[in-house]
């Protein structure tokens, strides 16, 4: 790991522009759903053509990291990144412009594979600027800006459909994307130095990619995390229906309780950096896995038992999804801890192991739970069962040292 040096103000600015360029990928679906009915009338599309514009991002958005990832490794951070959110521009200025759906998925995948770079190579910037704590502080960070895509960008772009139609979400998030990369030219350095990626070779990649399939911890608290995330992408895609229909909430309504499970997850993680600090990060790790699974099965268990007050549903979601907020950043930073020259190999693996096992649970899950609270909270349960039974498997009897304080 390259050794550097940051007051916290340039700690702070780091975390913003890396946040931001995190961001990016996450605002292109979570301000494009409200669109998506809007997209059908003006371009004459069949729903089902519609959404194919939804899952051809998602294909290109989860294995395109597996591209960047390694080849960030190689060629260094600054021309991959910027090379992906460079099409990422170019790719939403086309969807904005699209005369018919099929040009839309066509510039839909292309956006999700710029959407990529984004997401996987800054976390592999944390890496190289830290390990420990403080990249357990810095991913929480980069938390807090990208948890403003779920808490806000839903709202604001149904706001920004009704004002000037859907093309202009386009328009907009391109524009966040020229915004963050120019932020990132002007500040943030190339963290990965010439000498580090001349002992990169695509041979040592395909070595390392079979050392980190093979590695049992990193495997092991790769899945867990993907189980976890699980637990929140079966309530997000299952939410509205639940909340809307069983519980006959209002569109508002439902979008209060969706934020406040969000905030809760990372408001949480905003406490790893200092927790980390006093405890070690490998002991927060079972506690909030325990704190999770808890929380989830309890609210299953009261709901197939008939106890499905809104209220007590909840507060058993926030507390689940708080502890989640511990579990990711920590269970990330450990997984990652010996990987430090091929960080850019394990992030980009780690990454696309997770959308893709939740894009599986999500596909599942919507075929059995149809609006009903029960087979929801039932799902998120067996994903909380199975990210404890991962992370037992995985830490028990490990020797690896406990990640502490610098």
């Amino acid at each position: 790991m390259t050794t550097h040096t940051h007051s916290g103000a340039h700690f702070l600015r780091n975390a913003l522009i890396l946040g931001l360029l995190t961001a990016i990928g996450p605002f292109a679906i979570d301000m494009y759903l409200p669109s998506l009915p809007f997209i059908g009338a003006n371009l004459n599309a069949d729903p089902d053509k519609v959404l194919m514009s939804l899952t051809a991002f998602f294909i290109t958005f989860a294995f395109g990291q597996l591209v960047f990832g390694p080849i960030s490794d190689i060629l260094g951070r600054r021309l991959p990144l910027y090379f992906g959110v460079t099409l990422f521009i170019g790719a939403s200025i086309g969807c904005a412009l699209a005369e018919n759906v099929e040009i839309l998925i066509a510039f839909r995948l292309l956006q999700g594979l710029g959407g990529a770079a984004g997401i996987v190579i800054p976390r592999a910037i944390v890496r190289d600027l830290h390990s420990g704590v403080e990249e357990a502080r810095l991913l929480g960070l980069l938390m807090l800006v990208f948890s403003v895509s779920p808490l806000l960008a839903p709202l604001f772009g149904s706001l920004i459909i009704e004002a000037l139609g859907w093309r202009t979400v386009f328009w907009f998030v391109a524009g966040i994307a020229v915004f963050a990369s120019l932020l990132g030219l002007l500040f943030v350095p190339e963290t990965r130095s010439a000498a580090q990626r001349a002992e990169t070779s695509v041979g040592g990649m395909i070595r390392t990619c079979g050392q980190l399939f093979t590695d049992k911890t990193f495997m092991g608290l790769t899945m867990a995390g993907s189980f976890a995330i699980c637990g929140f992408f079966v309530f997000l895609a299952n939410a509205p229906f639940v909340m809307m229909g069983q519980y006959g909430l209002s569109p508002v309504g439902f979008s209060i309780t969706f934020s406040l499970n969000a905030a809760a997850f990372f408001f949480a993680a905003q406490f790893c950096g200092k927790l980390g600090a006093r405890f070690g990060l490998r002991a927060l790790v079972m506690p909030s896995i325990y704190g999770f699974t808890a929380a989830m099965v309890l609210v299953f268990a009261l709901n197939a038992a008939g106890f499905d007050n809104l209220y007590l549903t909840m507060a058993l979601l926030l507390l689940g999804y708080g502890c989640l907020g511990f579990l990711l950043p920590t269970s990330s930073v450990l997984a990652l801890d010996s990987y430090g020259e091929a960080a850019g190999m394990a992030a980009s693996l780690m990454a696309t192991l997770q959308l893709a096992v939740g894009a599986v649970v999500i596909g599942v899950s919507g075929g059995f739970i149809n609006g009903n609270g029960t087979a929801m909270t039932g799902g998120i349960a067996l994903c909380a069962v199975a990210t404890l039974a991962v992370a037992l498997l995985t830490l028990r009897g490990s020797n690896k040292q406990t990640v502490a304080a610098e």
